[in-house]
């Protein structure tokens, strides 16, 4: 049938390898190491904030620009990224990303003041935004539809695993080494990929001459930056009467979001859309990304209310519980390979809907958590909760671009990409305001402040919890996405071409 001739590197019925070729697998092993090294950075700053506070001198409204900064960076660039994987070769865009994320990092090692430092973060996020786009449409370019969950399962570990544990090896680091060396670290790791990405990542896909629709970019960044800076700001406002100007955001990035939305709608009939939203036509695309967004809604206010809950209830020190939340991180990566090894042979259904169960079960277990429970108990909820998500990240990442046509691969990245930013903000700002109000309404009415703090978290994981219970039901919907339900691409629409 017309536009629904495989790639070259689709699933073949006989032939098809049962393992990547070497020269495959060292470009893909190249981006995921790259990709974590970067996408790790986004939650490094989270512990390191009250000693650059102390050491240049900073309020604490000054020193969260450090992660404000880095996400609204990222909710600009990244949607970007699919028209560059579309119009540049692959090559160009990995060396763009690295020189981008090295540079930035330099700037941030050597910064003596925190203007200096936020350039660092910026540059820094400007490459990060590149690299999860690139890494997802390559892989689905390069990967054979057979081996793409046991590949996928690695990718789990770089958009997961590296958030989690972020805190925990900041905590760790800055247990001995003052916060810059968390840059000093990575530098030599991100120069080390961008000079092997040099010479062995090859060019996977033929470039087009794709208009850019400056209208557009312009609409995505007040849009997804509006919307993000205001949820970030709702945590901190919720200890006042939520100030004015926090609207202004909110509300004008909504309103760019329909006006870009029904832009792209337009342009698309052209194929001239920034961000192709055809996407959405697939059944199976649709329902994993909503499954998840809520996933990392929960994730990401998780990460932000769990060492909040162990320093100010359990009076744990910053390394311990960096220590605790680690083993979850790990026990994440490590199953991801083995899910994308079962999501091969049976299918995406029976591994996200347990792994639905189990996530709405360890987040119903937090509820329970008072000011007299053991560590041992936080770290058991934490670990399970880690286990679940990660039973369901990898065939959620390969079911939706897995149903989408070759064209649509670089989009559909820049799509999940965006919203994964933006459901981050979202489950922060949500888990941290709930646990903030109820947290002052404890205090108005003369709890100390450690049971308020108590009451708060357990307000908090009680709405995620709700929340989990509409990720079982979605997940019951989840289907392989070579199922007769997806949308074929249109007749005058041909795939893209690899080499």
């Amino acid at each position: 049938m017309p536009g629904t001739t495989p790639s070259p590197y689709a699933a073949a019925p006989a032939g098809v390898p049962e393992r990547l070729e070497p020269s495959t697998r060292l470009v893909i092993t190249l981006l995921l190491v790259s990709s974590f090294v970067v996408i790790l950075n986004e939650t490094i700053m989270s512990v390191a904030i009250p000693n650059i506070m102390s050491d240049l001198h900073i309020e604490a409204s000054t020193g969260q620009w450090l992660s404000t900064s880095f996400l609204l960076t990222m909710a600009v660039v990244i949607p970007i990224t699919g028209y560059l994987l579309q119009r540049f070769n692959t090559r160009p865009i990995f060396l763009a990303a690295m020189t981008l994320f090295s540079a930035g990092t330099l700037i941030a090692a050597v910064s003596p003041t925190f203007g200096l430092l936020i350039v660092g973060r910026v540059v820094q996020a400007s490459g990060t935004a590149m690299m999860m786009p690139l890494l997802m449409t390559t892989l689905m370019t390069v990967v054979p539809a057979t081996l793409r969950g046991r590949t996928m399962g690695n990718v789990s570990i770089v958009m997961a695993v590296a958030p989690a544990v972020g805190p925990a090896i900041s905590g760790l680091v800055l247990s001995v080494l003052p916060w810059k060396w968390l840059f000093w670290l990575v530098l030599p790791i991100a120069i080390g990929a961008l000079v092997l990405g040099a010479l062995r990542v090859p060019n996977v896909s033929t470039p087009k001459r794709v208009p850019l629709d400056l209208a557009s970019v312009i609409l995505s960044g007040l849009a997804f930056g509006g919307l993000i800076y205001g949820l970030s700001g709702l945590g901190e406002a919720a200890r006042e009467t939520p100030p004015v100007p926090l609207a202004i955001p909110i509300g004008g990035g909504a309103l760019a979001l329909v006006l870009f939305v029904l832009r792209q709608l337009r342009l698309q009939r052209e194929d001239r859309a920034l961000l192709d939203l055809r996407v959405f036509t697939s059944r199976s695309y649709s329902v994993s990304l909503t499954l998840m967004v809520l996933l990392m809604m929960s994730l990401f206010g998780t990460i932000i209310l769990l060492p909040l809950y162990l320093q100010n209830v359990l009076r744990l020190e910053t390394v311990t519980i960096g220590l605790m939340l680690l083993p979850g991180g790990l026990a994440m990566g490590l199953l991801g390979p083995v899910v994308g090894r079962l999501y091969d042979r049976f299918g995406p259904r029976p591994l996200v809907v347990p792994g639905a169960v189990i996530v709405s079960g360890a987040l119903w277990s937090m509820t329970l958590l008072t000011e007299h429970s053991p560590a041992l108990q936080v770290l058991a909820g934490h670990v399970v909760l880690s286990l679940g998500l990660g039973l369901m990240f990898t065939p959620l990442f390969t079911t939706a671009l897995g149903s989408l046509r070759p064209s649509l691969y670089s989009h559909g990245s820049a799509v999940l990409g965006t919203l994964q930013q933006f459901a981050g903000a979202a489950g922060t700002a949500l888990f941290v305001v709930l646990m903030t109000v109820s947290q002052v309404n404890a205090l108005d009415g003369g709890a100390t402040e450690v049971h308020a703090t108590a009451v708060g978290t357990r307000t908090a994981f009680t709405c995620g919890a709700v929340l989990s219970l509409v990720v079982i039901v979605a997940a019951l919907f989840v289907r392989r996405p070579d199922e007769p339900e997806e949308a074929a691409a249109p007749e005058h629409e041909t795939p893209v071409a690899v080499h």
